[in-house]
């Protein structure tokens, strides 16, 4: 009996310890925008470095958070022959500079590219939250609208794992401009991913209040937006059959497309044989 007594103990105080660390630290958690050499708030590589001509943008939101950004357009001439945009969103780990070759490959295909640090992260002010992701996405749908140029756009999304969730956020609201959505390791929600990269805190994942409910928000956008879902095999961050689920609630869809990659981790798809081909013909459609 004594044994149970102390069985029982051990085990609400490990609940209660797990319980206590996902609503204090989720945020931490949710967004280690420090988990890059230099972390936040220090200057990192600039589009010139991958001969990219480009504009710094520094956006102001609604609450005061300065956004910085890369605005990548391409020449007058091109733009004559077509005005695409691409709008990247990152992961929840590093900084824009890291996504230059990302960059480079979109604007070398003939498009347009923006792309911003989230608050909190690189040189954006600020730190990060799902609202205040939210509020920066917002005000950067907002810049795109009234940019002489960008408005005139059709603008496709690109999101990788949390900038997958933004994406779907940011369809959701389905503004006239966004017309294709390409997401890449994507999950249904915080909470239902906590178990698969915390299996410890899987009895107490109702406490984090960062939701991200994509599984909600995906079936509210128009059935016109195209979809291009890319998902790892072995993502030991995000179950693929988060992405499987994600693809099968916008069934109804004017074009969808599912496409695994075998042997692909979480953060090594791209660099998977056949990736930018599948990426280059979805954007042609």
């Amino acid at each position: 009996m004594d044994y149970l007594k102390m069985f029982l103990a051990t085990t609400a105080s490990l609940t209660t310890a797990s319980a206590l660390l996902l609503y204090k630290y989720q945020q931490k958690l949710i967004y280690p925008n420090h988990l890059v050499a230099d972390g936040a708030g220090v200057p990192h590589d600039t589009p010139d470095l991958y001969d990219l001509e480009y504009e710094d943008l520094i956006i102001e939101t609604i609450d005061h958070i300065k956004i910085h950004g890369f605005l990548c357009l391409q020449p007058k001439s091109r733009l004559n022959l077509q005005n695409e945009t691409v709008l990247i969103l990152n992961p929840n780990a590093g900084n824009i500079g890291l996504a230059l070759p990302t960059v480079k490959n979109f604007h070398n295909s003939g498009y347009n590219v923006l792309i911003y640090d989230y608050r909190g992260y690189g040189t954006s002010t600020g730190e990060p939250s799902e609202i205040g992701l939210k509020i920066d996405a917002d005000t950067i749908l907002k810049f795109i609208e009234n940019h002489e140029i960008l408005k005139d756009s059709e603008v496709t999304l690109y999101g990788r794992s949390l900038g997958g969730a933004v994406a779907i956020y940011l369809a959701s609201k389905n503004h006239p401009l966004i017309n294709k959505v390409i997401l890449e390791n994507t999950f249904l929600s915080i909470r239902k991913t906590i178990p698969h990269v915390f299996p410890f805190l899987k009895h107490v994942s109702w406490l984090c209040h960062q939701l991200w409910d994509s599984e909600t928000l995906i079936t509210k956008v128009q059935s016109n937006v195209k979809f291009l879902f890319l998902s790892a095999e072995l993502d030991e961050i995000v179950p693929p059959s988060h992405m499987k689920k994600l693809y099968e609630l916008v069934e109804e869809y004017d074009y969808k497309k599912f496409i695994l990659f075998e042997g692909a981790h979480h953060n090594d798809t791209p660099l998977y044989p056949g990736y930018w081909d599948i990426v280059s013909d979805f954007l042609d459609l």
